[in-house]
């Protein structure tokens, strides 16, 4: 997998082991990197821009890594707590919004983010530029069917809290206990099954004209919620 920007490469550098290889832009210059990159014994290939630019499709701020694919985790390493909060992302399509919403999680405590396999999108560059790195820092799962998880986290004891613009205030909802928070796809929301299966509808009201959010912004003042309730 290819990753870029110098915030996430940064990350890889702490683990050096899943690096396999590193390009760099002639004339970088940022020192913390070049220190990092000098306790490795990978010796890193100097590019010129044009050949750089050619191997990433973002902002790569001159520096880029070849990595070991991601690790998904078993969503069941990380549901142990009785205070856990995962949250469930019913099949999103942009990266951007996954990696704000890794970002939003990890910075929040969340215990772990469980996508689907199909349909959605998965760990990519820009899923991991967009975290900024934090995606190293909490455990996701890629689950088969949507469905059938949220069965099993009920079943374990969590309740299910779904997002829409009909619902109960989110402010009013009781999030103490096992928490599984769904943002659903950016356009059509949550899936009509997925819906069914949520015991709370948690609306954000809206005071402008605008009727909706982003998915990641939703997601952002929802998880917070739930930390502040908890907390």
């Amino acid at each position: 997998m290819i990753v870029y920007g110098k915030n996430v490469c940064l990350e890889f550098l702490k683990k050096s082991e899943k690096i396999h290889k590193i390009y760099i832009q002639e004339g970088f210059n940022d020192e913390n990197l070049i220190s990092a990159i000098g306790k490795l014994n990978i010796q890193p290939k100097i590019l010129p821009k044009n050949e750089i630019d050619q191997l990433a499709n973002g902002l790569h701020q001159g520096i880029i890594m070849d990595v070991a694919d991601f690790s998904y985790t078993d969503y069941n390493d990380f549901i142990q707590d009785d205070d856990s909060c995962v949250v469930i992302l019913d099949h999103l399509e942009d990266p951007h919004n996954l990696g704000a919403i890794i970002r939003t999680s990890e910075a929040a405590g969340i215990n772990g983010i469980i996508i689907p396999k199909d349909r959605s999108v998965s760990v990519n560059a820009t899923v991991f530029k967009t975290s900024v790195g934090a995606i190293e820092n909490i455990p996701i799962s890629m689950v088969t069917n949507i469905n059938m998880t949220i069965k099993d986290l009920k079943d374990k004891g969590f309740w299910i809290v779904g997002t829409d613009m009909n619902g109960t205030d989110y402010r009013d909802i009781d999030y103490h206990g096992k928490i599984a928070l769904v943002i659903g796809n950016e356009g059509a929301g949550m899936s009509k099954l997925v819906k069914e299966s949520c015991d709370f509808i948690a609306e954000i009201p809206m005071y402008g004209k605008v009727n909706s959010l982003n998915a990641s912004v939703a997601a952002g003042i929802m998880i917070y919620e739930v930390v502040r309730q908890k907390r």
